[in-house]
Parts: structure tokens; C-alpha cells; sequence
């Protein structure tokens, strides 16, 4: 039996001192507490599993897509080919052809960030909810370009100049870093219970380590969150695939020497549906409580 492959990127980018603001996010716990929904260990746990089967899972497939979706990308261009006459008679694209398929795919994935970010911004019912994500989107895609840097980061952020929301920049930041969407799906779910959990720590101050064996409680459900939201996202990872990856491969792999990575050959956008199919569970507590906490008069957390 082999061993498990284990991708350290995944621990780097779910740790809390990973310095992209998730410390001043609270995924809702503060306005929880304010309102008494949240008093101790026992509430906790329910809103930690409330929020996980809601907001968590959605968070978990936009994250998986994103990973999933930068995964042509990150691969083009990148297998050692020998140069000139040579790589064309073994079958084998120069590398300037693959510098221009590179470039295709890159420019391809411009319309699928932007359709895969409005379908976030559609799964976010709260203005102030979609207001914290995207500030958390712009401060981690702003740390996870420095540290792993990478076409499809600098893709992402041309694509949604406002800031992308915090799950599509977490899915991509996983696809630069070498993680499997999986991996981007876990990293997603396990931020969206301890960002809260954290936080009623701060609060409430509740035993930690009581507190964390709430979060080893969750272990299991957080693991079947990953798997259910990587298989909701291969539809429309096939569809964006067909109708963006693919033509901008072969148009720029056939191109003119002209054609440089500063100029890549236009893609088509994908058709409206592709990620349409991904979950929406909705948290209408959680947005409710999102917009009290956004008219709070003091506020330790940003959401």
C-alpha cells in the first residue's frame, strides 16, 4: 500500500500566521456572541457545524474550481522540450510554441476567473459578507503572489482588479503552490471553522484546547466537505476547459512566432452555466448577522 502524498504547500497556506488578514476575520463569530447565539463550548460547536455545512461547503468547491481551473496553466509551458529542429522532429512543441501556449491559456483563464468569481459573488447574499471576502481575497493574492509567484496569480488579478473573493484566491494560490483541488477544498473548509473558532477563543475566553477538540471533532466532516465539493466542480471545470482551455492551447500553439506572451491570441468566454451547478447552501443567519456586525459601534473583527 502506498503512502498517502502529502503536499506541505497546503499547511503553509492553512496556517494562521500566513500573513493575509485571516486574523481579523471571525467568519461571523463576533456578531454571534454580540447577539448570545454564541455563549460557550456547546453553542459553539453547533455554529462551528452550522457553518460548515453551509458557507464552508460552497467556500470548499469555489476554492476546488479555482485550483482545478488554474491547473492547464500552470502546467503549460513548463516540461523540458529540446529547443529548435530538434523538438519538431520528435513531436514536440518548441519552446516558443509552448511559450505561446502558455500565453493562450493564461489569456483564457481571464473570462474564467471572472465567471468563477461571479459565481461566488452570487453565492454571497450580504453586502458586507462579499464586502470581507474580497478584502480578504486582495491581501491573500497579494501575499501569495510574492511568495509563490505564477502567470495564474498575476492572470487573477488583472481578471478581478476589485479582488477576487477569498475562496477563488485561496483555490488559486493552491494551484500556484503545487496542491491538488482537493487540497484547495480542505484549506478552504478548515478556514471557514477556524477563523470563528479563534475568535471565541478572544471573546469569550474559552479554554483552547477545549476549543481546538471541537476542531478534532470536526476532522471527519471536514475531510467529506473536500471530497463532495472536488466532485461538484468537474462539470464545470470540463465545460470552461472545452470552451476556453483547449482553443486557446491549439490557436497559440499553431501561431505565428509574432505572438508573445505579452499578447496572447483571444479566447473565447465560457457560456454562462459552467459553474452554475456548484452548491449554494445558503446561511441566512449568518448574513443577517453579517450585516448587524457591519453597523456595530465597536468591532474587533472585520467580519
Amino acid at each position: 500500500m502506498s503512502a498517502p502524498s502529502l503536499n506541505a504547500a497546503l499547511l503553509l497556506l492553512a496556517d494562521s500566521r500566513l500573513p493575509a488578514g485571516g486574523h481579523g476575520h471571525s467568519g461571523g463569530a463576533e456578531a454571534a456572541i454580540a447577539a448570545g447565539t454564541v455563549r460557550d463550548l456547546p453553542t459553539l460547536a453547533a455554529f462551528l457545524r452550522g457553518r460548515l455545512a453551509t458557507s464552508g461547503l460552497v467556500s470548499a468547491c469555489l476554492a476546488a474550481a479555482a485550483c482545478a481551473l488554474s491547473a492547464p496553466a500552470a502546467g503549460s509551458g513548463t516540461a523540458s522540450a529540446p529547443a529548435g529542429d530538434d523538438a519538431g522532429e520528435r513531436g514536440m512543441p518548441s519552446p516558443a510554441a509552448r511559450g505561446r501556449a502558455a500565453a493562450g491559456v493564461a489569456g483564457g483563464l481571464l473570462g474564467g476567473w471572472t465567471e468563477l468569481d461571479a459565481e461566488a459573488d452570487a453565492r454571497t447574499a450580504s453586502p458586507a459578507q462579499r464586502e470581507a471576502s474580497r478584502v480578504q481575497g486582495r491581501l491573500l493574492l497579494r501575499t501569495a503572489r510574492r511568495i509563490w509567484p505564477s502567470p495564474v496569480l498575476d492572470g487573477l488579478a488583472e481578471a478581478v482588479p476589485e479582488g477576487a473573493h477569498h475562496p477563488i484566491a485561496l483555490g488559486a494560490a493552491a494551484g500556484a503552490a503545487g496542491c491538488a483541488p482537493e487540497e484547495a477544498a480542505l484549506a478552504a473548509a478548515y478556514t471557514s471553522v477556524t477563523g470563528p473558532a479563534t475568535a471565541a477563543v478572544r471573546l469569550l475566553g474559552l479554554d483552547p484546547v477545549a476549543v481546538h477538540r471541537l476542531l478534532a471533532d470536526l476532522a471527519p466532516d471536514l475531510e467529506r466537505t473536500a471530497s463532495t465539493a472536488t466532485a461538484a466542480v468537474t462539470p464545470g471545470l470540463e465545460q470552461t476547459v472545452s470552451t476556453v482551455i483547449a482553443p486557446g492551447l491549439e490557436r497559440a500553439a499553431t501561431a505565428p512566432s509574432a505572438h508573445t506572451a505579452d499578447s496572447p491570441p483571444p479566447s473565447p468566454a465560457p457560456t454562462a452555466s459552467a459553474w452554475a451547478e456548484l452548491p449554494a447552501h445558503s446561511a441566512p443567519a449568518l448574513d443577517l448577522l453579517a450585516e448587524r456586525h457591519l453597523r456595530a459601534g465597536l468591532r474587533l473583527f472585520v467580519s
